[in-house]
């Protein structure tokens, strides 16, 4: 199978990219730079072809799509402003369509769980090009997936700097690990297209003090927790589980094994009290 990865540089695609590869596949990894000619790095395994594509001017389409069977579309561009609606709705379409002229036989498009439940500019855009792919000409699969492990301890390494650590312990989530969508992902291009939207978590939802506390023990970082429960609507949204996928399969690597794995890194010295007040 030839399958092109959208945002293959990412955080999710620098992991798939080699997963494919070892499974037989050819892979085209798609960035907005590369090599000249698209030809592999000296470290590239066989089967690899880096090519250059942009979504918003479109260059680089057409040739990226040639010969095609499956696309992974993972390019996004959060928080960016105009320029985040142009990859994510405009660029998605461009993409959607472009591939129905190639006649790629699957498009799988990685968004959020949460998304119809968050009213975030950036998770209305993610809505609208699901939409997209699911007016578009080629069979397809939207698959939401929760928080990244690396997404919320680069968030609680943000908040630590803080003398407190502020957070709503009441608000629910359910962190996967990157790896386990990788996996994912590498059975679900190979499966028929759903013509559903699918969603993909980690093994079990936690509350946001229970990974702070985790967090914060793995780290050796010492914060007190200031209970900060986020007002209005959103936070209703998020206690009420709007990051908690409702069904779908799950991932198998929890926020501790994550942590254990990803010991070492240095914390900030401070008062010890890991208490919600």
């Amino acid at each position: 199978m030839e399958i092109l990865i959208t945002g293959a540089t990412g955080r999710l695609g620098r992991v798939l990219t080699p997963e494919l590869v070892r499974a037989g596949h050819g892979v085209r990894a798609a960035s907005r730079s590369t090599g000249p000619g698209g030809k592999p790095g000296p470290e590239d395994p066989a089967g690899l072809r880096r090519v250059r594509l942009d979504l918003v001017s479109g260059d680089g389409l057409v040739a990226a799509l040639d010969g095609v069977d499956t696309v992974v579309h993972l390019a996004s561009a959060p928080n960016q402003g105009r320029y985040t609606r142009q990859v994510e709705v405009t660029g998605t379409r461009r993409l959607v369509e472009a591939a129905g002229q190639a006649g790629v036989r699957h498009l799988v498009y990685l968004s959020i769980v949460g998304t119809d439940r968050v009213s975030w500019p950036y998770f209305r855009f993610k809505v609208e090009a699901e939409t997209e792919v699911a007016a578009g000409p080629v069979p397809w699969t939207v698959l939401r997936v929760t928080h990244f492990h690396e997404f919320l301890a680069e968030a609680l390494s943000r908040l630590a700097r803080l003398p407190v650590l502020p957070l709503d312990p009441g608000i629910m989530t359910q962190p996967v690990d990157v790896a386990d969508v990788a996996a994912h992902l590498r059975w679900r291009v190979t499966a028929p297209p759903g013509g559903t939207t699918e969603e993909f978590g980690g093994p079990v939802a936690l509350d946001a003090g229970t990974l702070a506390r985790d967090w914060l023990a793995a780290r050796g970082v010492r914060r007190r927790l200031l209970r900060l429960p986020l007002p209005g609507r959103l936070g209703r949204a998020f206690r009420a589980g709007a990051f908690v996928p409702a069904a779908g399969a799950r991932g198998q690597i929890t926020w501790r094994e994550y942590l254990a794995g990803t010991a070492g890194q240095a914390g900030w010295p401070g008062r010890s009290d890991d208490s919600t007040s």
